[in-house]
């Protein structure tokens, strides 16, 4: 055997060698990818099989709940972002420069921030119903009739007010980038507006608007405090009832993997329905598009259609919270305020860092690397975002808790000192939760990027004796800082936002913003969970400014 490994080659002798590049890579897969895989296994293995007793009592009802309200928000926030999108692209009308960026603002607001300030602003107590009685002499509520307001028709309206513009920003892009002679051509037919949409602007653009439909059911899926709030028992509000109140840690990873298998079918759903359809744009041919001016009633009938959307999903919750947060100015000098903050910044700011690290690490080993198993679990790596919060949770907690009680036992037979619960009792979990969740943000930056780099420019830099890591700094981080720093902000902004996972993994006494914001209205505090929400919305609000500014 020896003399054979001495017959090698070099080069077989170097190809044998561990790759440091392809090493990490395939190291940052793994840790991306084992909370999901922990999710599978705890399903298929758990310690109490409730499995029949869920399918025979809740699970039914969590399922069709879940489906129910995904596909709601789909046609909802499609029907809306892709309305809006037309009409800012194919019309000019009243404000329609300003409505363009306006229409993204609900991507600054959280849709639990949303759901508190529309209970609040139409609940019995509220102004709405308080004005009315005032107005036409009710005395109670027997003396009219108002729709319920924590239903699940109005979880539906909150997640399509806070998820359209994901629909609205691709739609837009596909509409902008479609050929205007279709449309000239269409005109001489005798389309009018209608025909227009229906026969050449939809078909067009149906890619995009699955795309955006795509990530708004998987935001929905993935959405607590929502559903929690308005009582809609779905299988994310159900990993929680199991979990937390039932004590059944299986359980709740059979109905993480009940999610796992939904967004799964939704992602193949979606594939399948474009798979023999192709949309091309002929360059010689292609003319923009020229948007036809509204004037008199058709034009502000445009403006209030465009406005309503962004006075439902960003005006009506600031107002609300914004309103609360001056009436309650001792609430900003709270202790517990400056210590969620803090907590809020360190977990974001540091989970930003090493995801964005890590993704940088992950694509640049891929690129250099001609081993096929890195490139195959790039893209892999992705599903991390498609996955909720409370599944995150389940996949991390059960298994970290474990390892846990194993490494403090150790240490305990050691040294004679327990140290506590070094993961699970600090932010680590969260952090770890964090990055795997927005993992797949800083690895599409950073892909991105490095693919705008013309490979002539790494290669002279090899060519002059730079090592791998010094190409890496010295030709592409200068040359990729402004995607870096986007991708960087980005993730630290959903960090902020995130709940579910959060609320899973925290260690007692332990509040970001987020978990604040929550704990204090869901005991019907909206006073004291203004100002919290208030910087929530905030730190969004930087984010939705930067997405505009890219899509100028």
């Amino acid at each position: 055997m020896s003399d054979q490994i001495a017959r090698l080659s070099p080069l077989r002798r170097v190809r044998l060698r561990p790759d440091p590049w392809s090493l990490g890579a395939l190291v940052i897969a793994a840790l991306v990818l084992m909370p999901i895989l922990s999710v599978l296994v705890l399903a298929l293995t758990p310690e109490e099989n409730i499995w029949p007793h869920l399918i025979s009592t809740t699970l039914p009802r969590y399922l069709g709940n879940t489906v129910t309200m995904m596909a709601g928000v789909a046609v909802l926030a499609s029907a809306v972002g892709a309305g809006a999108a037309w009409l800012v692209s194919m019309y000019r009308f009243p404000g329609v420069r300003w409505l363009e960026w306006l229409l993204l603002l609900p991507l600054a607001i959280p849709a639990y921030v949303g759901a508190y300030a529309l209970v609040d602003f139409l609940e019995y107590a509220g102004p709405v119903q308080t004005g009315l009685r005032t107005l036409f002499g009710w005395h109670n509520a027997r003396d009219y009739w108002f729709p319920e307001i924590r239903s699940r028709g109005a979880a539906v309206l909150v997640l399509s007010a806070a998820l359209y513009p994901y629909v609205y920003l691709l739609s837009r892009a596909a509409f902008r980038e479609q050929s205007g002679a279709s449309y000239e051509v269409a005109r001489a037919l005798g389309a009018g507006p209608l025909a227009l949409f229906w026969r050449v602007g939809l078909p067009l653009a149906r890619p995009a608007i699955a795309a955006g439909a795509a990530i708004a059911m998987m935001e929905t899926v993935n959405d607590f405090g929502v559903v929690e709030y308005f009582a809609v028992q779905t299988l994310t509000a159900g990993i929680f009832s199991v979990w937390l109140e039932g004590g059944n840690a299986g359980g709740a990873a059979q109905i993480a993997g009940v999610i796992l298998a939904v967004i799964l079918a939704l992602v193949a759903l979606e594939k399948v329905s474009r798979r023999n359809l192709r949309f091309h744009n002929l360059g010689r041919h292609h003319r923009p598009l020229v948007p036809v001016p509204l004037e008199g009633a058709a034009g502000w009938a445009a403006t209030a259609a465009c406005a309503l959307p962004v006075a439902t999903g960003f005006v009506l919750p600031v107002g609300v919270i914004l309103s609360h947060a001056l009436a309650n100015s001792g609430g900003w000098a709270d202790p517990g305020l400056v210590r969620a903050l803090i907590h809020t910044l360190s977990a974001g700011g540091i989970a930003a860092v090493l995801t964005v690290a890590a993704g940088l690490f992950l694509v640049y080993g891929v690129r250099l690397t001609g081993r096929a198993l890195p490139r195959l679990l790039l893209p892999v790596t992705t599903i991390g975002y498609a996955a909720p919060g409370a599944v995150l949770g389940v996949g991390l907690l059960i298994p970290m808790a474990a390892a846990d009680n194993a490494l403090a036992d150790t240490w305990v037979g050691l040294f004679g000192v327990d140290p506590g619960l070094m993961m699970t009792g600090s932010a680590f979990a969260i952090v770890y939760a964090y990055a795997v969740r927005f993992f797949a943000i800083a690895q599409g930056a950073a892909d991105a990027a490095m693919g705008r780099i013309a490979p002539s420019l790494p290669m002279a830099a090899r060519s002059l004796g730079r090592s791998a890591r010094g190409t890496l700094t010295a030709v592409y981080l200068p040359l990729i800082r402004t995607s870096v720093g986007t991708a960087l902000l980005l993730v630290f902004v959903d960090c902020v936002k995130e709940l579910p996972a959060t609320l899973l993994l925290r260690p007692f006494n332990y509040n970001t913003l987020a978990t604040r914001v929550y704990d204090k209205a869901s005991l019907e505090n909206l006073a004291d969970a203004a100002p919290a929400a208030l910087l929530v919305c905030l730190v969004g609000l930087v984010a939705v400014g930067l997405l505009a500014r890219a899509n100028r």
